[in-house]
């Protein structure tokens, strides 16, 4: 290639470039002109639906334009991400991810229809919950220190339940046995509730669990609540320890909810969505709604969410290849 012609397909680039860039702040610029979509992978009435629900109200007042939740669930959330992965990158498809859907899901299925870390541009993290370590009543013990000793004592005795192999329930206890040495039997279930029921019943000993479903039995007295699975208290109980404070150093399972866009939507409207987001979040009254089921909320630049993300698909590999997850 001579130099003219080298000099002239540098000029077409440049030019294509800011022709790019100008049309994409053209878009930010007039965004948004109609309803916009935030897709959740579970079914209506559950903890996501609710928190998007409440997210979408406060972006469509801010907005201007509609902010309509659209429920796709199932095949471990990854029909809600998959579509998403393949929409229009024009910000007006958003996606409730998580850990569950963009980290776990990586080493549980051998092949996803769609990559968590290229075919998203994410945009702000939403909230994290942790999990309760909640126990019947009627076992001998009252704090995660008497559990750890009582497991030693009486090893594979203690059953404990989760939503499936390979879940977050589940892989939790297994960080647990771990951290503990103590051996314990796990007891898959197809959902929370029938495992929470089973708990009260006395068919398994032990649950860790989110605080929406666990928490208002603890507060009747059904279960008892010996620790949290967060690294500090949680603000909206903070009579419960952090299992870490109680007896296992360093032990944190905390599982975050955040919210992504397909790869190619242009950046101005991933910033300016992030802002707003993390307008919201730091609102009190938001904070105050839902820190009594142990949520909290906080907000992240796009930058800080990816971070997130990394670290996490490098930490729960580890976790997942120790439970002994096969990918299906």
């Amino acid at each position: 290639m001579n130099l003219q012609r080298l000099w002239n397909t540098l000029a077409h680039l440049a030019c294509t470039a800011a022709i790019a860039v100008g049309g994409a702040t053209a878009m930010a610029q007039t965004y948004p002109s109609k309803p916009i979509k935030l897709v959740i992978p579970y079914p209506p009435g559950g903890l996501g639906d609710t928190m998007a629900r409440d997210l979408g109200n406060q972006l469509a007042q801010r907005l201007g334009q509609p902010v309509v939740v659209e429920s796709r669930p199932g095949a471990s959330q990854i029909i809600g991400a998959d579509y998403v992965a393949k929409s229009a990158g024009d910000g007006y498809t958003l996606f409730l991810a998580s850990l569950s859907n963009l980290v776990l899901n990586v080493g549980s299925h051998k092949a996803l229809p769609y990559d968590p870390v290229k075919d998203f541009a994410p945009v702000s993290m939403y909230f994290s919950t942790p999990l309760y370590l909640v126990v019947n009543p009627k076992l001998p013990v009252k704090s995660v220190t008497e559990l750890v000793a009582y497991g030693k004592a009486n090893p594979g005795k203690l059953t404990y339940g989760s939503i499936g192999a390979g879940s977050s329930l589940h892989l939790t206890g297994e960080m647990f046995q771990a951290a503990t040495g103590v051996k314990m039997l796990h007891v898959p279930y197809k959902g929370s509730a029938p495992a929470i029921t089973d708990l009260i019943g006395g068919q398994i000993d032990m649950l860790f669990d989110g605080g929406t479903s666990s928490l208002p039995h603890v507060r009747d007295g059904k279960l008892r609540a010996l620790g949290v699975t967060s690294a500090q208290r949680a603000s909206g109980t903070p009579d419960i320890p952090s299992i870490a404070e109680a007896g296992v150093p360093g032990f944190d399972a905390t599982f975050w909810f955040g919210i992504v866009a397909p790869a190619s939507t242009p950046q101005p409207i991933v910033q300016r969505l992030s802002a707003q987001i993390n307008d919201i979040l730091n609102q009190p009254a938001m904070r105050e709604r839902h820190k009594v089921n142990g949520l909290e909320l906080a907000g992240s630049t796009p930058e800080e969410m990816s971070a997130r993300m990394a670290t996490d698909l490098v930490k729960w590999s580890a976790i997942q290849k120790q439970a002994g997850v096969q990918p299906q």
